[in-house]
This record gives structure tokens, C-alpha cells and sequence, in this order.
């Protein structure tokens, strides 16, 4: 599977990975739903920086189509409620 973290580039990231992914995303969700900002963010964080060890990173010049795409890590809580609904960022 291909992800894109916006303002970043794109990794190859293995399936197999998903189930850890969709954990960090459940939390992530249950903090923007209480509206916890520090919560957030280090969740977000911890998320893109997960992403970034599991997956192999693409060239910049590659122009795969993402299966996923993620905030940036300077994205707001608003930002991120905005761009995904109650969907979540990682489809279960």
C-alpha cells in the first residue's frame, strides 16, 4: 500500500501493518472527539512517525497513487475533523 503523509512524500508500507496503524487511529479519534489538542498531537505525531519507520520511502519523482493519505504533522485538530468526517484516517 501506498501512503502519502501531505507536505512529505510517499511510503511503501506492508498490509501487515495496518492492525498497529488502526489502533493509533482509534486513539486519535477519541481524542479529537473530546477535543484534546495535546492528546492530538502527540497521537498525530506518534502516527506519522510510525508510518514513516514501518514504510520504505518512494522517490520524489514517483507518481504512484496513494492508498492512504495523512495530515501533515503541523495539521490542527480542526484541520484534521475537517478533512476526515468520523471516517478516521486508516479504513478499518
Amino acid at each position: 500500500m501506498i501512503v502519502r503523509i501531505m507536505g512529505e512524500g510517499q511510503v511503501r508500507l506492508a498490509d501487515s501493518h495496518l492492525t498497529e496503524l488502526n489502533k493509533l487511529d482509534d486513539v486519535l479519534l477519541a481524542e479529537m472527539e473530546l477535543g484534546d489538542g495535546p492528546g492530538f498531537r502527540r497521537t498525530l505525531h506518534l502516527l506519522l512517525d510510525r508510518v514513516r519507520d514501518l514504510g520504505e520511502p518512494l522517490p520524489d519523482e514517483a507518481l504512484d497513487p496513494s492508498d492512504l493519505i495523512l495530515p501533515s504533522p503541523e495539521a490542527t485538530l480542526e484541520e484534521v475533523r475537517e478533512m476526515l468526517g468520523d471516517d478516521g484516517l486508516i479504513p478499518g
